[in-house]
């Protein structure tokens, strides 16, 4: 769960809304992978919400409409704080595929650690990823939409990070690929708790390379110097994300994850009231404020709910599940 510092953006109008495992666990069913990838920040502790906050005409007008696209988020929304995907939510995901309806999963994990989870679902359907800088499709091997940082910013920027910390790891991700200069095992990442770097050499060997992430590692204590130092000269052109105390990672300004549904929601030709939007962190904000129907996870944080049209469950009590059948099935 990330929270996301938007400088360039002071408030969005709302029109007429990774750790990784050997295997999927579903309670009592274990289905093993080729590739695993279910993980990510660790889960914030907060009290579920009441589940309505939605006023009753509201309600009847929600109900009334028909739900064709759902965007869900992964970590803390899907799965539950273990990490684990419960049989009620993975019934009701293929319950709501069954009916032709479209599933998204929209999250800041790259497409390789959401490759497990998407085959055990079952979903054939595009994803979101990097919160918004890349819509992937899994099933066609095509990248459908992407969001890079401008070559020359995301240049200045590992420069000035270097340059505040010589020591700062730097970490590029560019479409579905890993590229560093170092790795240093004491700074990990989820993806990098299963995923090995598929470059490792000199900065200037990839940085003409337009970077849909680059993420900057280092003990607590430091980072904060670098992340300072980068909100401070580069705030208005990025969105830094803000996942871990060791980790900050930064896109382009403009990727969010409510632009990329609305792209997804275009290109299928749904309209905005037709789509719900499933999620728990700052992160999820723009999709849950543009969808005609935005659900917070009763595990979310405080703003994210205040934005939401329904207060799901929390992830551990099966809220994506019990969302779905509510609205979709």
């Amino acid at each position: 769960m990330c929270a996301v510092i938007r400088y360039h953006l002071r408030h969005m109008v709302r029109p007429l809304h990774e750790s990784f495992v050997s295997a999927i666990e579903v309670d009592s069913v274990r289905v093993e992978t080729a590739e695993q990838a279910i993980g990510g920040g660790p889960a914030i502790s907060v009290l579920d919400a009441p589940k309505r906050r939605v006023p009753s005409c509201r309600q009847h007008m929600i109900r009334s409409s028909r739900i064709d696209m759902v965007a869900i988020d992964i970590d803390g929304t899907l799965l539950r704080s273990d990490k684990k995907l419960h049989r009620d939510v993975r019934d009701a995901v293929r319950g709501v595929c069954d009916r032709g309806k479209h599933v998204v999963l929209a999250t800041a994990r790259p497409p390789r650690s959401v490759k497990a989870i998407a085959e055990y679902l079952g979903l054939d359907t595009p994803s979101i990823h990097y919160n918004g800088a890349l819509i992937h499709h899994r099933v066609r091997k095509q990248h459908l939409h992407h969001l890079p940082l401008e070559t020359r910013l995301g240049k200045q920027i590992i420069r000035y990070a270097r340059r505040i910390d010589p020591s700062v790891t730097v970490s590029v991700e560019i479409l579905d690929k890993w590229y560093t200069d170092q790795v240093e095992d004491t700074l990990v990442t989820e993806t990098s708790k299963t995923f090995a770097p598929d470059h490792i050499g000199p900065l200037e060997s990839f940085w003409h390379i337009p970077a849909t992430k680059i993420m900057f590692l280092a003990p607590p204590e430091k980072l904060g110097k670098v992340k300072a130092a980068i909100a401070s000269r580069f705030g208005k052109h990025i969105s830094l994300v803000v996942c871990d105390a060791h980790l900050i990672q930064i896109i382009n300004r403009r990727a969010d994850k409510g632009a990329a549904l609305k792209h997804l929601a275009d290109l299928h030709g749904i309209r905005q009231e037709n789509v719900m939007a499933i999620g728990d962190a700052p992160n999820d904000a723009g999709m849950i404020r543009w969808a005609g129907l935005g659900v917070a996870m009763g595990n979310a944080w405080p703003d994210v709910k205040n934005h939401a049209d329904f207060i799901a469950p929390s992830n551990d009590n099966h809220g994506v599940a019990d969302t779905l059948r509510q609205f979709m099935l």
